[in-house]
């Protein structure tokens, strides 16, 4: 037997009601202030990338001016959060709005935060770099022990945990690009194995210093017209974006609420390459895909939905395209619909993979796969494409649901591929009463400003 097959694990269907759902979400994309109004964004096409000087003020011919900023960065409860101000004041931006929204991701999953306290809640959140430690270690002049605290990225998950008070496996890991999809793994892996009862798993990314930009740029991966061109012949880079984004996972037992099921998901790496370690590998990219789904007896043909890692450069998509021909096309009779969100809103580097993952929940829930922005004409030979085994959904196109794919891929060559499955319980009338009874809606919150912005939610989808 060889060494390959000798250790791979075999995978085991779960019992009824063991399955690893996801049943909570939260997030704050570029111009979007939550999961909704990103989803709505999606569905109409908007660029969410724009040129604004919202992050710096800097006229430099080798950064793009064109980047996806999310709102309201600076503001944060600390008292809400028990954080004190000389500690929130010194804190790294992305540390404060991943509690948030941790916070949200439960709550959405029909759970109070305070029963958690004491529970193996495991928290695992993908991060890579923070734009905000150059300011606290280095240039405040007033030195005070919280950067340490404030800015280190072990606390983007070690805080969640002892905000909520859970017990549970807490880390944050750093696999560049794909970091928030292998955190998503990890997360599945410790609830198969029974480390935890349930996981919180974040995505953070903010864009706050133009010469981190700078760095992309001259390592030739930005697109000079900031616009993520992905899958076009016109593919040149892609645009940097912001994101903060948790979901929820836990047993389909123990749920209120499901999203979707994660059906199984799998890592691996590219290891040595010759063109060097940034160049991507779909040799080994399509080698996960194939062993992905051999390891859990699922044909790719099953497949209805691939969300590419997609990011628009030169090298990146035509390796990936010809990984999901290899790995995925080569019995396909029927077109393969593929699409990718960093053409909508940038690409959010660590953060991406769950962006796709919210994308996709979005796509279930409406039966609406949204468009892919700026692709025109196709990279030219790849067979897929061009044959319509592959095809790119440009406008918002009805969807059955089914089994979706969903690739990340590291700049180092930390690969990663999940499977995710529609839930397929109908709601009754759409979850609507049947009949005219009037019904008491309450609304709170601690302040009166929260208040409105609630009422304001309300009056805008009703």
């Amino acid at each position: 037997m060889s060494a390959t097959k000798s250790t791979r694990k075999t995978y085991k269907a779960p019992l009824p009601g063991e399955e690893i759902v996801i049943s909570g979400i939260a997030g704050r994309f570029p111009d979007s202030n939550n999961v909704e109004e990103f989803k709505n964004n999606l569905m109409s096409k908007k660029d969410l990338v724009t040129d604004d000087d919202r992050r710096w003020k800097l006229d430099h011919p080798d950064i793009p001016q064109r980047t996806g900023k999310i709102n309201d960065v600076n503001k944060f409860d600390a008292l809400f959060f028990g954080v004190h101000f000389k500690q929130a004041h010194t804190m790294d931006p992305m540390c404060r709005m991943l509690l948030e929204h941790a916070y949200e991701a439960v709550v959405d999953a029909g759970i109070n935060p305070k029963q958690l306290r004491g529970s193996r809640i495991g928290v695992f959140v993908g991060a890579c770099f923070s734009e905000s430690e150059k300011t606290w270690f280095y240039e405040k002049l007033q030195v005070n022990g919280f950067g340490i605290t404030g800015c280190s990225r072990a606390m983007l998950a070690n805080r969640i945990s002892y905000w909520l008070g859970v017990t549970g496996p807490s880390y944050t890991l750093d696999s560049a690009c794909s970091s928030s999809l292998v955190a998503l793994e990890h997360a599945y892996r410790c609830l198969i194995d029974g480390q935890c009862e349930g996981a919180i798993v974040g995505g953070s990314n903010l864009c706050l210093h133009p010469y981190v930009s700078l760095q992309f740029s001259r390592l030739g991966v930005l697109s000079p017209d900031g616009r993520s061109k992905v899958f076009d012949i016109d593919a040149d880079g892609y645009a940097r974006s912001e994101t903060i984004s948790v979901i929820y996972l836990q047993k389909a037992k123990n749920a209120k609420r499901i999203y979707a099921t994660l059906v199984y998901g799998k890592t691996n790496c590219d290891g040595y390459k010759e063109q060097g370690i940034t160049f991507p590998s779909s040799k080994m990219q399509s080698k996960l895909m194939k062993e992905c789904y051999a390891d859990c007896n699922l044909s790719p043909n099953d497949l209805s939905y691939l969300e590419c890692h997609g990011t628009g450069t030169k090298v990146g998509d035509p390796e990936e395209l010809y990984a999901i021909e290899t790995a995925i096309c080569k019995e396909r009779t029927n077109p393969l619909l593929i699409g990718a969100v960093k053409s909508n809103m940038g690409h959010s580097e660590p953060a991406s993979g769950l962006c796709q993952v919210v994308k996709v929940i979005g796509a279930m829930e409406t039966g609406l796969i949204p468009p892919n922005l700026h692709y025109n004409r196709p990279r030219e030979g790849l067979k897929a494409l061009e044959d319509g085994r592959l095809k790119v959904v440009t406008e918002l196109t009805p969807w059955n649901g089914g089994y979706v794919g969903i690739n990340s891929f590291g700049f180092g060559g930390a690969n990663c591929h999940i499977i995710l499955k529609s839930y397929t319980k109908n709601k009754i009338n759409n979850a609507a009463p049947t009949d005219d009874l009037p019904r008491l809606v309450t609304v709170s919150g601690r302040t009166e400003e929260s208040i409105k912005v609630f009422l304001d939610d309300v009056s805008k989808s009703s």
